[in-house]
């Protein structure tokens, strides 16, 4: 069925429920609510656990608790429903299936018997894109139907995407004029071998099917885009504009993650520090204040100005992080 929408902008934040948030997606999170809610447009919340073995329904609840918490809204996600719905990736795996039954009607998919074992000891393989780590070599892409059967026999193959050969170019809202030599990207995996549909498969689909008009996201996702957009071309989707953000590190620039445990906005909470005084400094992060002080997620709406960012790992020196406790 076809969803007719209001014409508008469309954004979204998609979490994975496989750790608590930190500091860092808060400060993505944020800039994408910022984004939409100046532009006066539909934000969503659609939470990709499309990984089931590692999602946990108790971190989904807690982030969107911590977000809630900040004071970032959403009108469409799991718990308000919406025409796009559902809104857990865990639940849309026909729409995948249908991808790639269209992928694959185009001769775009091939079987890969490579274990990653095989794949390490190839040690002429360059280091590939960080989303994606080493390049693909193509062990797998011309194999004959005789050798593909005989190699079945003892292992369930993922499939891979032929990408294009050639260069993906695109604008990015911060970074500006991307270009990616498809050689650089490799051959990626859309449905790994335990039949768990990969990323960069899941998130074009979901995106189109939800009619996302602007994404913004965090810079380590910066090389994803060209291998989504020869998915959306090979799909015949409208992809949507990308902005991606800095990163946030410590003071020495080292990226904050998941096992900063002590960074989470689960501990910040736990240790007495206010809703406001988190957005207050990642406004100033972000450019969007003189200094930080206390403020309300509201009350910046209008001030966002992407051309502020910087383009490396935002470092947050000691005595910001001393300000925030208090």
């Amino acid at each position: 069925m076809t969803v007719i929408r209001p014409i508008g902008r469309r954004g979204r934040f998609a979490p994975t429920p496989s750790g608590q948030l930190h500091l860092g997606n808060a400060f993505a999170s944020l800039l994408a609510w910022l984004q939409i809610r100046q532009a006066r447009g539909t934000f969503v919340m659609r939470v990709e656990d499309i990984d089931k073995h590692r999602a946990k329904p108790e971190l989904r609840e807690q982030q969107m608790d911590d977000l809630r918490w900040l004071g970032l809204d959403w009108d469409e996600g799991p718990d308000k429903g919406g025409p796009d719905a559902p809104y857990l990736q865990s639940l849309r795996d026909p729409l995948y299936e249908e991808a790639l039954e269209r992928l694959e009607a185009q001769g775009l998919l091939y079987p890969c018997y490579c274990s990653r074992a095989d794949l390490a000891g190839v040690a002429s393989a360059p280091h590939g894109l960080s989303s994606e780590g080493p390049v693909y070599p193509g062990l797998c892409r011309h194999l004959s139907a005789s050798e593909r059967e005989l190699r079945a026999q003892t292992k369930t193959p993922s499939l891979r995407f032929r990408m294009p050969e050639g260069l993906t170019e695109f604008w990015d809202r911060v970074y500006g004029a991307m270009r990616y030599e498809g050689r650089e990207l490799g051959d990626f995996v859309v449905k790994r071998a335990d039949g768990m549909y990969s990323y960069q498969l899941a998130v074009t689909v979901d995106d189109a099917a939800m009619g996302i008009t602007d994404v913004l996201r965090g810079a380590d996702l910066l090389d994803s885009t060209p291998r989504q957009l020869a998915l959306y071309e090979a799909l015949g989707l409208q992809p949507p504009r990308f902005t991606h953000v800095p990163l946030l590190g410590d003071a020495s620039g080292m990226r904050y993650s998941k096992r900063d445990r002590s960074l989470t906005l689960q501990a910040l909470r736990e240790q007495g520090v206010r809703a406001e005084r988190i957005i207050g400094l990642l406004a100033y992060l972000a450019g969007m204040l003189s200094q930080p002080e206390e403020t309300k997620a509201g009350e910046l709406v209008g001030k966002l100005d992407l051309d502020c960012l910087p383009h490396e790992t935002i470092a947050v020196r000691d005595e910001w992080m001393g300000w925030l406790r208090g």
